[in-house]
């Protein structure tokens, strides 16, 4: 798949401000206090880096539209277990490692004691949300609507990806997600995912614009998905950390979100072409799935223990998460990643072809083969000397 410096850049920020969210926000950082004790002014900015969220997902739909183009549907599965697997393995193994020799506890943190052996084996499977089991990390609630978004496109892709097949995708799904909303059946909402439907069609769409070229049609439809993703930014800036949360910075921050898949879609940041961005997107997998619990850690002994002032830890733990995401990124995900998908690989083909026990076919005895009788149909020796061209 090709990559697109620009939006690893992106997908870097969001990752980057989902971390200070969670930092900033709703947990005791020293045991009674939550960050806004200490940071009274910069909390309220900060709370909107829960957008992290909706970025990821829009860019999300963009990379899967053009990594799953001309792809078997056995392939686009391959490749998501692939890229998914090892290195949330990995991100669950260390995340407990530390939480479990480094303990933090009073105030609301997340504790190990609060897991057993079933929950964390549940985890490994990535489904713990919907068999009721608790996630290792908080964090993890995304990848469940990542993995309902998969199994979604999956039908398209079990088609054939075609320019036709993913717009009408998009009306379907958007269509299903107002209606969903309308209904509050909650087996509606598990599978169409009302809340962040829109943020996937964007993505999708804006792929569309950058392989085909821009038309009414897509606008139209791009404009849709900003209507309707403004609309579930009321419920989710109802955050309650004390305050109440202006809407118009997350209708604000968002659009301008829009801008800029607008701006790559059409080309406009290619030029922007460093290899580091690359890694830097690279990274950004791993460093979502250890930043919270971990970062935690170093920030309550920072500043309990250490008496390091809060907005320094901030910034410094933030830069500090990248070191563990480098680490998951080159040891686990690079070599182990290619060997998953090459074993998948081919087990997906031993899938695809016909068993020789299975498609050959039985020797007939001789004595029980039928006689064929000559009709007037059946070719007959020509005679001596005549040939076809006579």
């Amino acid at each position: 798949m090709h990559r697109i410096p620009a939006l690893d850049a992106l997908r870097l920020i969001a990752a980057l401000a989902v971390a200070l969210y969670h930092y900033t926000s709703f947990w005791s950082v020293d045991g009674v206090h939550n960050p806004a004790h200490y940071l009274p002014y910069a909390s309220r900015v900060t709370i909107y880096g829960f957008l992290g969220v909706e970025m990821f997902f829009m860019i999300s739909g963009f990379v899967i539209g053009m990594s799953s183009w001309g792809k078997k549907l056995g392939d686009y599965a391959v490749s998501r277990l692939a890229r998914l697997y090892p290195a949330y393995w990995a991100c669950i193994a260390i995340t407990l490692a530390v939480t479990t020799l480094i303990p933090v506890k009073g105030g609301w943190i997340p504790v190990y004691d609060t897991f057993t052996w079933t929950d964390i084996g549940i985890n490994l499977t990535m489904l713990q949300h919907p068999l009721g089991h608790p996630s290792v990390d908080n964090v993890y609630w995304t990848l469940w609507t990542e993995l309902r978004f998969y199994l979604l496109w999956a039908l398209v892709v079990g088609r054939g990806v075609t320019y036709r097949r993913a717009v009408l995708f998009c009306v379907v799904w958007m269509t299903a997600s107002a209606l969903a909303v309308q209904f509050g059946n909650p087996i509606v909402s598990t599978v169409v995912v009302p809340e962040y439907a829109g943020y996937f069609c964007a993505g999708i769409l804006l792929y569309l614009i950058r392989r085909f070229g821009p038309s009414t049609l897509l606008w139209g439809m791009l404009g849709f998905t900003w209507l309707l993703n403004l609309h579930s930014l009321n419920g989710r800036v109802k955050l309650n950390p004390g305050w109440e949360v202006p809407l118009w910075p997350a209708v604000l921050i968002m659009t301008v979100v829009y801008l800029m898949l607008i701006g790559i879609a059409m080309g406009k940041a290619d030029r922007f072409d460093w290899r580091w961005l690359t890694v830097a997107g690279a990274l950004t997998y791993p460093y979502y799935l250890l930043h919270q619990r971990i970062g935690y850690i170093l920030i309550r002994h920072g500043l309990v223990d250490a008496g390091i002032p809060l907005e320094v830890l901030v910034p410094a733990t933030m830069l500090a998460m990248l070191v563990p995401a480098w680490l998951v990124y080159r040891f686990v995900e690079k070599p182990f990643g290619p060997r998953l998908r090459r074993a998948l690989q081919k087990s997906v083909a031993e899938i695809r072809k016909d068993r020789p026990e299975e498609s050959a076919e039985t020797p007939v005895p001789a004595q029980q083969r039928p006689t064929v009788v000559p009709t007037q149909h059946t070719r007959r020796p020509e005679p001596a000397g005549v040939s076809r061209g006579a």
